[in-house]
This record gives C-alpha cells, sequence and structure tokens, in this order.
C-alpha cells in the first residue's frame, strides 16, 4: 500500500468505525467468548475486479494488534464469483467487528474499477478514458486510485495542479483569451485547458495555445468536425452528455480522450462477503 493510499484511507476508516461501532459492537460483545480467536476469508459473490485489498489490514489494526490479513489474488485482477480473496486470523471479535467497514471500503473501490474496465471494453485502445472531479467528498484519492486499477486515467487532482477554464471563468475574465492570458500568468508550468461549446470558441482557444480543449455537451458528428479542424494542434476531450450506451460513438470520433463522471459516482458495489471457516477458543 502506498503512503498516499495510506494517508487517504486511514481518516475515513476511523470515521467508519466510530459510525458503524458506536460506543460499542453489542452484539459481538453478547455472543462472542473472550479470547476467541477466527479464521475468515473474504471471497466475491459475483465476477469483479480487485481493488484495494491492503486496506483491510488498515481496518483490523484499529480494532487489534493481533490481526493478520493477506491478500489471496494481486490487486487488478478480474475474477469469477466464488473466488477467495482475502485471508484473515484473528481476535474473533475484531474480525466481526471490522467485517462491515471492510466489506463496504473494498465493496466501494472494486466496484469503481469493474465499472471502469467495462466502459475500457467500449472505449478500444485508441482513446483515454479519464474520470473527473465528480468523486465522493473526502474519497476521491481512493476513488482516482480504483479508476486506474481498473485501467483508467485520472484527470486532475483538484483545483489545484491543472487550469480547466470553464463558461463562468471566461466570463468572469472577459473572454477566452483574456482568461488563458491571465492563466499563464498566474501559474505558466500548469496545463491550461478551456472548455468550449462551439467552433467559434474552438478557434479562440486553439489560436491563443491551450494545451487542452474540452469539447462540452457535443454530438459525435459535432466532435468529428472539431477533430478536423483542430488537426492534431492540441489534446482533445469529450465530455458531458456520454454514457455507456453512446460510449462506443465517442470513440471512434477520432478525440484523445473522453471523461465521464460515471466511472466514479455510479458505479454499483461489487459483492462481497466475509465467510468464518474456524473458530478457537
Amino acid at each position: 500500500m502506498s503512503e498516499e493510499l495510506r494517508v487517504a484511507a486511514l481518516p475515513l476508516i476511523r470515521l467508519a468505525l466510530e459510525e458503524d461501532v458506536g460506543p460499542g459492537d453489542i452484539t459481538t460483545a453478547a455472543c462472542v467468548p473472550a479470547g476467541a480467536w477466527g479464521v475468515a476469508r473474504v471471497i466475491t459473490r459475483k465476477p469483479t475486479v480487485l481493488c484495494g485489498l491492503d486496506l483491510a489490514d488498515l481496518v483490523f489494526s484499529q480494532l487489534s494488534d493481533g490481526v493478520n490479513c493477506e491478500s489471496l489474488v494481486p490487486e487488478g485482477t478480474r475474477v469469477y464469483s466464488g473466488k477467495e480473496i482475502l485471508y484473515i486470523e484473528g481476535p474473533l471479535a475484531a474480525l466481526l467487528t471490522g467485517e462491515r467497514v471492510t466489506l463496504n471500503l473494498l465493496g466501494h473501490l472494486c466496484g469503481i474499477a469493474s465499472h471502469v474496465r467495462r466502459y475500457l471494453r467500449k472505449v478500444g485502445p485508441s482513446v483515454a478514458l479519464l474520470d473527473t472531479r465528480k468523486t465522493t467528498p473526502g474519497w476521491r484519492t481512493l476513488e482516482k486510485y480504483a479508476v486506474r486499477v481498473g485501467g483508467g486515467q485520472n484527470h486532475r487532482a483538484g483545483l489545484w495542479d491543472q487550469f480547466l477554464i470553464k463558461e463562468n471563468h471566461i466570463a468572469a475574465a472577459g473572454g477566452i483569451v483574456e482568461a488563458i492570458q491571465r492563466a499563464r500568468a498566474y501559474a505558466g508550468d500548469r496545463p491550461v485547458q478551456v472548455e468550449v461549446r462551439n467552433r467559434e470558441e474552438l478557434v479562440l482557444a486553439v489560436e491563443s495555445g491551450a494545451d487542452l480543449i474540452l469539447l462540452d455537451n457535443m454530438t459525435p458528428d459535432e466532435i468529428r468536425e472539431m477533430v478536423r479542424l483542430v488537426g492534431g494542434r492540441c489534446v482533445l476531450e469529450a465530455s458531458g452528455g456520454i454514457e455507456y450506451q453512446n460510449l462506443a460513438d465517442y470513440a471512434t470520433t477520432g478525440i484523445d480522450q473522453i471523461s465521464v463522471g460515471a466511472l466514479t459516482h455510479s458505479a454499483p458495489h461489487a459483492d462481497l462477503s466475509m465467510l468464518l471457516q474456524s473458530e478457537i477458543t
């Protein structure tokens, strides 16, 4: 697990445990004998792309120093239903108390990775598939990691690492040319992307030296025309109104990259279960 992931995940895990456990897990306290030891495995109930398995250890380490978690399948592997993916051994009370938070965390990340892999099959190898900033508050680092595990690419991490000049920024700056000039003067080392809605705005953005241009809510035929006009002078991205059903139509326009918010905000959770295998008291 990278330090970036650990730092991003730890406060979320602590918050989730506080939310779920509250003042104490009363069912486990009542039913589990003191000192009981457990062995469990996490399995898949449906096909999924695995993501975030190392984070299980981070969950259980908040409950006990004695829990051992072992990933049984490499990260990013697509597995079928019934596959054992995690081995967990330790104090039985910790295993039962941390079960739901672990499954929620892994289910969400595996779900995103699986969703991205499904979209990629429609896009093909010649077009980059990107996420957006439409992420769960506080979860962006983890969700964007899941996009990468699924085979997609990340758009900007936030408002600080790349300019994305949209229509409201253009209006505030007094026009596309002025907005690009202001961006270059503010931080000339950062990529400048401009959102355009029509041919006229596209020409202005290209002539003003934009590094990337986002074609907003255009049809595939409109995008084909924009690709022809630009002729490879800058990177073109399609976004807005793009869904799984019409993704292939956009992927054949000659566009360089496609960004889809649904990769993170509409990914279904993977179906996972934790099964207790044995107990030693």
